[in-house]
């Protein structure tokens, strides 16, 4: 499909597939669950710059857990990564704006059309993404956004994103589908390692599938670096959650 460009509420917005947005064919795993059009605003290039990593989590984070999130956003902007995130309370609006103050750029993913809002009070944010970095969503104008939209959301986060680091959750959130979908996709899934220990369940179930645990803000440079594979590997076989996988 050949972008498509039309006008919604003021914004210019291109309709294009998941593989035009990669500049790259899907492999197999990733159509099973890939949307069949996507809709973007903003001013980064298309296809999107590599390399990318998600930072998500809790929607009401502690003190100690925004600092993570800081930190580690900060980090990722001076490794040269795009941080993506999905634009909600917390430690998602943690990451978008501490990529921007710190000069990098961001993508925000959403569970809504681009002409809506949620959380209301990040309107200025995501019109600034929209204008200055990008938006991507799977809805369409006048779509009527359900609670499952945002599960999907993580989904396709988790498709546009090379890897993804999970900073603070509790045992219900949101996040954990993002990180199976991760795993199932064979990217790399980092756990802040204060997630540990708490009682969770999933991070130690993540952890035997194959997800790593980021101890502190410089090993970063080796998410980036080391860890993210080549473009030739998105196209290996689909790892199966059937058993274990080793670390």
């Amino acid at each position: 499909m050949l972008p498509a460009k039309a006008e919604g509420s003021g914004l210019k917005i291109t309709k294009l597939s998941p593989s035009e947005l990669l500049g790259r064919p899907l492999n197999p795993v990733e159509e099973k669950y890939a949307p069949e059009v996507l809709y973007v605003a903003g001013s980064m290039r298309i296809p999107i710059p590599a390399p990318r990593v998600a930072v998500v989590g809790t929607r009401n984070p502690t003190p100690a857990g925004i600092r993570s999130a800081e930190e580690i956003a900060r980090r990722l902007v001076e490794q040269g990564a795009i941080v993506v995130s999905g634009l909600a309370r917390g430690i998602d609006t943690v990451a978008h704006l501490t990529a921007m103050e710190c000069g990098g750029r961001t993508i925000a993913v959403l569970g809504t059309p681009l002409d809506r809002f949620y959380p209301p009070e990040n309107r200025p944010l995501q019109e600034k993404i929209a204008k200055e970095h990008l938006v991507v969503t799977q809805y369409p104008i006048g779509h009527i956004t359900k609670p499952k939209d945002f599960v999907l959301r993580n989904r396709t986060m988790a498709l546009i994103s090379q890897a993804s680091i999970i900073v603070e959750a509790g045992k219900t959130s949101g996040v954990i589908s993002q990180g199976w979908e991760t795993l199932r996709l064979g990217r790399p899934l980092f756990l802040w390692h204060e997630l540990l220990g708490k009682g969770l369940g999933w991070p130690e179930r993540m952890l035997d599938y194959g997800a790593y645990i980021l101890s502190k803000p410089t090993e970063v440079k080796q998410v980036v670096n080391e860890l993210i594979p080549p473009i030739e590997e998105f196209f290996l076989p689909e790892r199966t959650l059937e058993r274990p996988l080793s670390s």
